[in-house]
């Protein structure tokens, strides 16, 4: 959900309404009318079906209209909340009456399941009125309280999107169930980590919602009880005081959304402990520990902090150690890097820098887009960088996409925030209009300063990187544009007035606009070859193709005249040529290019050493799509990453 900082004193910036902006073509707009017409409602089927999910049937023998028992994930209430984000936000946007009135409907079945106390999470409901005994809150993986917070900001927006309080209302009773608990843990000093701290993000967004303080201290009683924890764990990242934190550990989706939530709550009190805490962890995040891709959480299960005897912890989806970024076994979960995203962006809303805007665009266009398939219905849980033809061992997940995963949470929140992506295109401060991610758009402002204008975007980007700002409907008060430059963008121009004026990338260029005024930004969006630092040891001599803020891949179909993948190398001087192809009914622009290919013997390919082949190398041709549109012609071989042959063709 796109938090509302306009009213919160720390904040620099603040969302534009909902209402407001809008994609008006290309790939976002593309892939929010997927998302609303396919998406949302194969995901409602598969929450309604008994023998898939069973997840609307839990609530429903919650409130003793149905009979049975519970079954299903321990997080489905919260995975049904952000699918009713999804749901709420695509049906007012689109108009869908009908979907509108079934919101409802659900919502009068989360107020009969919900307790005379204001608690509700299914299973312990249901296995309280079966008579197993209390059932709350007696391990935190059941994940009662994470299923609380996605309810929280479900309800908000909700609220803010209808004008309708009624779903407001269970969430403002459950929120009087969490005080009372956290207060007793204050007294009592039994206090347990919630895991995936959603409610962190929640509360504060109930007390943006609605003004009422309580829920703000809430949520900072609920940050405080963490450092009371008794044998903390990495893999909740409590095993430190919280403002004694300095790098990212443990398991990623549990991290991301703790500093998204401390993030929200350094916007409304101020605290520098927390500032610092959150800078020297994203940097820690960005510099040693991330994906190309904007992937969160490289190790499918790793030590933290690895190697230490006296603290050796198995993490699950683990961030692991420094520089510690396999490929094929790449886990990634899709739920971590959109987490990335909420955090990212309230970086952004405390201090509008650049990076903090790159690293989103850098989650949504690669990792996010890449964990959904282009027809809208089939889902990666994990994203890996590299696909072999075949695997020696078993992983946990599978290595293609599928309409429904066990563990179903990253459907829901992959909907909800592709739904909402035009809310990033744009912050405000009191003067001026801050760019977030660039594309086709119309956006209405009315700023703090009095000025009022319609800002429309013409462009075809992230594909080509010709962006055309003109505003309309001033009523003559100036105010500033901010123009991100992103750091890959290195010769990036403005044109206006007839004049053309270089920019630095890596920065936010201040434009004054008003009345009648027009510009152009040329970001340089021509494929360029990336390198990792030396200390990644799986990309040492290889490099990886950009474009913009897309990274590119190359999938088997693409190399025909290629035994395997591996076989291939990056010529040092690559030729692009821009193409397009159609997959699955959508227009995918790619590059053709030829790269060189040393071929080994399929009787040498299976050893575990041997003599380096002389043969000599052969040029192929091969075609490079945008990683995001992978997976979608079926099982085969895909690389990010390729050698590097320091040879011209």
């Amino acid at each position: 959900m796109i938090t509302d900082t306009s009213r919160s004193p720390y904040a620099r910036l603040s969302a534009i309404p909902y209402k407001d902006v809008a994609w008006t073509g290309g790939l976002y707009k593309e892939r929010f009318d997927t998302v609303a017409a396919v998406t949302v409602p194969h995901l409602q089927r598969m929450f309604e079906e008994k023998d898939i999910s069973h997840v609307v049937e839990n609530f429903r023998i919650a409130a003793g209209e149905a009979e049975g028992s519970f079954d299903g994930t321990v997080f489905g209430d919260g995975d049904f909340y952000k699918w009713f984000e999804a749901a709420v936000y695509t049906a007012v946007k689109t108009g869908n009456e009908k979907l509108l009135d079934q919101l409802e409907d659900y919502i009068a079945l989360f107020s009969r399941a919900q307790q005379p106390d204001g608690y509700l999470s299914t299973k312990q409901i249901i296995g309280e009125k079966q008579g197993k005994g209390p059932m709350r809150q007696g391990d935190i993986n059941d994940f009662e309280v994470y299923n609380m917070g996605h309810m929280f900001t479900s309800a908000c927006l909700y609220y803010r999107l209808t004008g309708k309080d009624s779903f407001l209302k269970v969430a403002e009773k459950t929120a009087g169930y969490l005080k009372n608990l956290y207060e007793e843990a204050a007294r009592t000093g039994e206090v347990k980590t919630a895991v995936c701290p959603s409610h962190y993000m929640g509360l504060i967004e109930l007390y943006r919602t609605t003004g009422k303080k309580e829920y703000l201290d809430l949520a900072k009683l609920a940050v405080e009880l963490r450092d009371s924890v008794k044998n903390g764990l990495d893999d909740n990242q409590d095993r430190l005081p919280l403002k004694q934190h300095q790098k990212i550990v443990g398991h990623a989706v549990r991290a991301n959304y703790l500093y998204a939530g401390v993030a929200d709550l350094y916007m409304e009190t101020g605290d520098t402990d927390y500032r610092e805490v959150l800078t020297s962890v994203w940097n820690h995040l960005v510099t040693q520990k991330m994906y190309l891709t904007g992937g969160c959480g490289a190790l499918y299960n790793g030590a933290s902090p690895y190697g230490n005897f006296f603290h050796h912890q198995l993490v699950h989806q683990a961030y692991g150690y420094e520089y510690q970024l396999p490929n094929i076994t790449a886990y990634n979960e899709t739920c971590a890097s959109l987490g990335g995203v909420f955090w990212a962006w309230r970086m952004f809303l405390m201090e509008p820098r650049a990076e903090y805007m790159d690293m989103l665009e850098r989650m949504v266009l690669n990792v996010n887009m890449a964990g959904i398939s282009l027809n809208g219905k089939k889902f990666f849980y994990e994203n890996m960088l590299e696909r072999a033809k075949e695997l020696a061992y078993e992983l946990l997940w599978g290595q293609e996409r599928t309409e429904y995963i066990t563990s179903y949470c990253c459907p829901p929140n992959l909907a909800r925030t592709l739904a909402q992506t035009a809310e990033y295109a744009y912050a405000a401060d009191e003067n001026g209009v801050w760019t977030g991610l660039y594309g086709a758009s119309t956006a209405a402002f009315a700023l703090k300063n009095g000025a009022a204008f319609t800002l429309c975007q013409e462009t075809d980007y992230p594909f080509d990187g010709k962006i055309l700002f003109t505003v309309k409907d001033s009523n003559g008060i100036p105010f500033l544009l901010y123009l991100r430059v992103p750091a890959w963008a290195e010769g990036a121009k403005l044109i206006l007035d007839g004049k053309t004026q270089e920019l630095q990338a890596g920065s936010y260029a201040a434009v004054p606009a008003g009345e009648g005024f027009s510009c152009a930004l040329r970001l340089p969006a021509a494929p360029r070859l990336t390198v990792g630092n030396g200390m990644i040891e799986e990309d040492r001599g290889r490099a990886a193709v950009e474009a913009g803020p897309l990274v590119y891949c190359l999938e088997y179909l693409d190399a025909p005249e290629a035994e395997s993948l591996q076989d291939l190398m990056l010529p040092a001087n690559p030729k692009f040529e821009k193409t397009e192809l159609t997959i699955d009914g959508r227009t995918v622009p790619g590059y053709e290019t030829t790269l060189l290919c040393r071929d080994v013997p399929a009787e040498k390919r299976e050893s575990l050493y041997r003599t380096l082949d002389a043969a000599p190398l052969r040029t192929v041709k091969a075609r490079l799509i945008p990683y995001y549109a992978w997976d979608n012609r079926g099982r085969g071989e895909m690389l990010i990453w390729m050698p590097l042959a320091w040879r011209e063709v």
